[in-house]
């Protein structure tokens, strides 16, 4: 086991509403490395050990929330809804990438994590233009009844920290959230499984 994998957990929580209404009941933790957070390296442990610290650093010192981050973009169109979102510091200034679906289209946001101010200007790709299982993800999160937001809420609750990055993943043939999360040095991976989410 690779040091970065040692310091990883993937925390599993079985359905959104149950969580929202109380603490997790049943979580499993076990082993994993959240890859929203892999660094280009040719699998050095060390330089990808380093290259986390460095991420996780520029991130507690952002004063800007994923969740802030997060309305700033769906504020741009009414009744947008985040798709995804992961913070990036390895640019000059650490930003938030923001991916909203908003009128069949998804916007590509990128919000700076020290102002709240929106980075260069949005940038749309209509829905037809993404490959199939991309279309069915995102059509699916129009089923839904819960939010990325509801979710990161619940993930940072659930891993007692702060969600770095979030999006839409689909396991076994169920669309779930998976939330990263920054608890104390750790990096924990939270998979909620919203109510409503169709099978494949």
């Amino acid at each position: 086991m690779t040091t970065a994998k040692r310091w990883t957990s993937r925390l599993f929580a079985i359905a959104l509403p149950a969580l929202l209404l109380a603490a997790p009941a049943r979580a499993l933790v076990t082993t994993g490395t959240p890859t929203a957070l892999h660094s280009d390296t040719d699998g050095d442990a060390e330089a990808d050990r380093q290259a986390v610290s460095r991420e996780i650093e520029r991130f507690r010192g952002s004063p800007i929330s994923i969740s802030q981050a997060m309305a700033i973009a769906e504020s741009r169109h009414a009744g947008a809804t985040t798709a995804d979102v992961s913070f990036d510091g390895a640019s000059g200034v650490p930003v938030y990438r923001v991916k909203t679906l908003h009128n069949d289209r998804i916007w590509r946001h990128t919000i700076n994590a020290a102002t709240g101010e929106l980075v260069g200007g949005e940038a749309a790709l209509p829905l037809a233009e993404l490959d199939h299982e991309d279309r069915d993800n995102l059509a699916a999160l129009g089923t839904i009844r819960h939010r990325l937001a509801d979710a990161v809420r619940v993930a940072e609750r659930a891993a007692s920290g702060k969600a770095i990055s979030g999006g839409l993943v689909r396991e076994h043939g169920r669309l779930n959230f998976a939330i990263v999360v920054i608890s104390g040095d750790d990096l924990k991976e939270v998979i909620l499984e919203p109510p409503g989410a169709r099978t494949k």
